[in-house]
């Protein structure tokens, strides 16, 4: 289950989302032969990756911002991206092209911190934008938490596009995460679970005073928990799971994908 779009386009074009995910992808792609030479990779990682106990030792801090455009694989950084792109689009477009940018760095930063106190003598390497762009979920269950979010569900066989409120989509994220956290062993490396959760809830903060001037409870009341914007048409639609018709049916049914 992942989510793959929302239903309200922003009223104006994203430049900064755009701009970071094409930063994203060529820090990437100008760093992808690392992956071939083993040495080089982990000193890359030990010069631009968040180390917390290197931090610990009031060395590295510049890491906390460098890391953030660093991924450690194409899916890593696709996922990444997704997220930016359906969730960052509404919030630039309620801040500001500038006010969001400092906002992402200031959600990285706040992301990266909070996972060096979850661990601070870890050795483990921890890169990414998705304490960054945790923040930036964080920020979108706060303005617009009835948007809808068409998530993928893929049941064996069976795929199936289902709209949910946001506040729906990421409540479960959140919670995914702290689940996450308690079972996570910070000497193992993996997902940086607190790091999410850290950066969700500073996304959130750093976006009440935004919600606060636009009339707060009032703001949801004027645009029902959703972004202000018309619903976007798309060509795949929800879908529902098909009926295996029984011999006694004469009419062919649909397929999976709806029409």
């Amino acid at each position: 289950m992942f989510p793959i779009r929302d239903h309200n386009p922003s009223g104006r074009r994203p430049y900064v989302v755009y701009a970071l995910m094409a930063a994203n992808i060529l820090v990437f792609v100008l760093n992808l032969d690392l992956f071939e030479n083993q040495r080089a990779l982990g000193q890359f990682y030990f010069d631009y990756a968040i180390i917390p106990a290197r931090i610990s030792e009031g060395q590295g801090y510049e890491t906390l911002l460098t890391s953030i455009f660093i991924h450690g694989g194409w899916m890593h950084l696709g996922g990444n991206m997704l997220f930016l792109w359906i969730f960052g689009d509404n919030l630039e477009d309620e801040m500001g092209h500038l006010p969001f940018l400092l906002f992402y760095v200031l959600s990285g930063l706040g992301a990266g911190f909070i996972h060096v106190l979850s661990a601070p003598l870890s050795a483990v390497p921890t890169v990414g934008a998705s304490g960054a762009i945790a923040g930036v979920m964080g920020g979108y269950l706060l303005m617009f938490p009835k948007a809808k979010v068409d998530i993928l569900i893929i049941l064996i066989i069976f795929f199936r596009i289902l709209p949910v409120p946001a506040y729906i989509m990421l409540g479960l994220w959140l919670a995914m995460q702290f689940i996450g956290g308690l079972g996570a062993d910070p000497d193992t490396g993996g997902v940086a679970y607190w790091a999410h959760a850290g950066g969700f809830g500073v996304g959130l903060i750093l976006t009440l005073p935004l919600w606060l001037r636009r009339g707060g409870m009032g703001f949801w009341q004027q645009t029902h928990g959703t972004p202000p914007h018309p619903e976007g048409r798309y060509a795949l639609s929800a879908t529902r799971i098909p009926r295996v018709p029984r011999k006694t049916d004469q009419a062919p049914r649909n397929g999976p994908w709806g029409r």
